[in-house]
């Protein structure tokens, strides 16, 4: 993770979470943007074994990625935002959060699966991953049309293929295709045709099984978005736990 419009890092030595915490990092720093007027402060990522503070204990998920520590805000109303936010989110059974106070900030724990069925189901519900609360999402920047239901999109810093396809209610095999991409590298500043959901096919559509290669980078979050299926569902398909090897073949059902 690097600072951006949203978030601000602030002496975090090892800037690496998984992708669900990257996630709820990028949408929950987002919202809070917007409420607060100012960027939401990380103080710490990924903490290796060998590096944990004093004062850690031996079961921290700081070395899992799963972690991420939060300054307290100064402002009193964006203090009070933020821990409704996390407290609500703490209710779904979706995190954990704990105010530490030596030194002072929220250290929050993101639970990967549970996160991750979160998102899909508000995907499912309004067709794209509606905000941690009532504020609205930030809108998309609309140029020139491929034709009257299709749309453009400006790829902005810190956008990625899966977030803009969950804002926008298609999959990432949609978003590619639209785009003639082969991979999920995208540049700052560069226009990508969103397809109008309605009308949308998937890759899945003329098979009931298909399989993947794993890819160098690829994780079973990647894989499952990217198939629409969930990684639960994966690893029971494969009998795999939540490593992959490069090369290994993955079966998925549709």
């Amino acid at each position: 993770m690097s600072s951006g419009r949203n978030i601000e890092l602030h002496d975090v030595s090892y800037p690496y979470a998984v992708e669900e915490t990257r996630l709820f990092i990028d949408r929950l720093s987002q919202q809070y943007h917007e409420a607060c007027g100012e960027k939401l402060t990380v103080t710490s990522l990924l903490r290796p074994v060998d590096n944990q503070p004093a004062n850690a204990v031996a079961l921290s998920v700081h070395p899992t990625g799963m972690a991420v520590d939060l300054r307290i805000p100064a402002k009193g109303k964006c203090r009070s935002w933020l821990e409704k936010t996390l407290l609500s989110l703490e209710k779904e059974r979706v995190l954990d959060v704990t105010r530490e106070r030596r030194p002072a900030h929220y250290h929050v724990a993101v639970y990967a699966e549970q996160y991750e069925t979160r998102v899909a189901a508000l995907v499912a519900k309004t067709g794209r991953p509606t905000v941690h609360t009532q504020a609205q999402p930030t809108q998309e920047i609309a140029v020139s049309s491929a034709s009257a239901s299709d749309r453009n999109y400006v790829v902005r810093k810190g956008d990625s293929l899966w977030e803009i396809s969950a804002r926008n209610g298609v999959s990432v095999a949609e978003l590619r295709s639209a785009n003639n991409l082969q991979g999920n590298r995208i540049k700052v500043g560069q226009i990508l045709r969103i397809p109008d959901a309605a009308k949308g096919t998937t890759l899945l559509a003329a098979n009931d099984v298909i399989t993947h290669r794993v890819n160098r980078g690829d994780t079973l979050w990647t894989i499952a978005h990217r198939y629409g299926t969930s990684v639960k569902r994966l690893q029971q398909a494969n009998n795999t736990g939540k490593f992959l090897k490069v090369g290994q073949v993955l079966t998925i059902y549709r």
